[in-house]
């Protein structure tokens, strides 16, 4: 069985050593994807303060951001939205966020959505308020 990576010149940078897809078989694993800007380390929705501290932020930006991200690496690696088939999503503030995240979802997912399981989480490695890991099924090559 063959396996490919992916590097999506469109998608945010990894904050870690890891590729944004691995292709196994008909199988493509997503690692975790935020919100963030690729090129820099802009966050779609967020207010920091002069310190760096997270001041507030804007849940439905940062799901728009992560969705268009999520699509990027899907395209990237020869699939397509249609294609995921289970979303694990981390959510750090869930009694906050979770209406207009749902909400959201069912707009971007408005027929045959993917299986999915929202977790809140204490924190995410950058000051971002939802992570997507994705997995999809893709046509063989």
């Amino acid at each position: 069985m063959s396996t490919d990576t992916t590097h999506s010149e469109r998608a945010p940078e990894p904050v870690g050593h890891y590729p944004h897809a691995r292709r196994v078989g008909n199988l493509l694993f997503l690692s975790g994807i935020g919100p963030r800007v690729r090129g820099c380390k802009d966050i779609p929705g967020v207010t920091l303060g002069p310190d760096g501290a997270l001041l507030d932020h804007d849940i439905e930006v940062q799901c728009r951001s992560v969705f268009a991200n999520v699509r990027a690496v899907l395209e990237d690696a020869g699939a397509r939205w249609e294609d995921l088939v289970d979303v694990t999503v981390y959510l750090t503030h869930m009694q906050r966020d979770f209406s207009t995240y749902n909400r959201l979802w069912a707009e971007y997912f408005a027929e045959q959505p993917p299986c999915r399981t929202t977790l809140e989480v204490n924190c995410l490695p950058t000051p971002i308020a939802i992570e997507l890991k994705c997995i999809a099924v893709v046509a063989e090559n």
